[in-house]
C-alpha cells in the first residue's frame, strides 16, 4: 500500500547552508548523498512525497539528477529560494507537479512553504517548512524541516499522529 509524505528545506547543493543551520556534513557532496539515502530508506517507489519548498540551488542537469534518484511521485510546493526558477523548470527538473501556491491535503492540512497565520479557530493544521533553526509548532503548526527530522520525510501518520497528541496535550 502506497504512503504520503512530507518534507522541505534541502537545499540541495548549497554549501553554507550546512554552517548557516549547523548541519552535520562535511561537505555539500555528504551531505546531498545522506539526504538522498534517507529520503530512499523511508520512501518507496510507488509512494507520493510532498516536498514544501528550497529543494535545490544546483543548476537544471544537477537537480535532474538528484529528483530522479529520489523515490516516489514527487509534488513540489515551491519555497522562496525556488520561485527564482519557473514552474516549467521544476517539471523539466522532474518534479511530477508543481504548485507555485500552499494545498490543502485531506481537508485538515494547510500544506504550504512558509508558515502561515493560523489560529485555534481555523480548521486546518498548518504543515510548512522555511523555519530551520526552532520547529515553530503548536496546534495549528507543525514545521517538517529536514534539520528536526534527522534529514528524512515524515509520513502523513507520523504527522497525523503528533497533532492528534500535542492537541490532547
Amino acid at each position: 500500500m502506497s504512503k504520503v509524505f512530507f518534507t522541505s528545506d534541502h537545499h540541495f547543493g548549497h554549501k553554507l547552508i550546512i554552517d548557516f543551520e549547523s548541519r552535520p556534513f562535511s561537505g555539500v557532496e555528504e551531505m546531498n548523498r545522506t539526504m538522498i539515502e534517507n529520503w530512499n530508506s523511508v520512501v518507496g517507489e510507488g509512494d507520493t512525497v510532498f516536498h514544501l519548498g528550497d529543494f535545490s540551488f544546483m543548476n537544471l542537469e544537477a537537480t535532474t539528477g538528484i529528483v530522479s534518484s529520489l523515490n516516489g511521485y514527487k509534488i513540489l510546493i515551491l519555497g522562496n529560494h525556488d520561485r527564482g526558477r519557473s514552474r516549467k523548470w521544476w517539471l523539466e527538473a522532474g518534479f511530477d507537479e508543481v504548485s507555485e501556491y500552499p494545498m490543502i491535503y485531506k481537508d485538515f492540512f494547510f500544506l504550504s512553504h512558509e508558515p502561515m497565520y493560523m489560529n485555534k479557530h481555523m480548521p486546518y493544521v498548518n504543515v510548512h517548512g522555511h523555519i530551520h533553526g526552532q520547529k515553530y509548532e503548536g496546534n495549528n503548526h507543525f514545521n517538517i524541516c529536514v534539520e528536526h527530522w534527522g534529514y528524512k520525510p515524515l509520513s502523513f501518520e507520523q504527522i497525523r499522529d503528533a497533532v492528534v497528541v500535542s492537541e490532547e496535550g
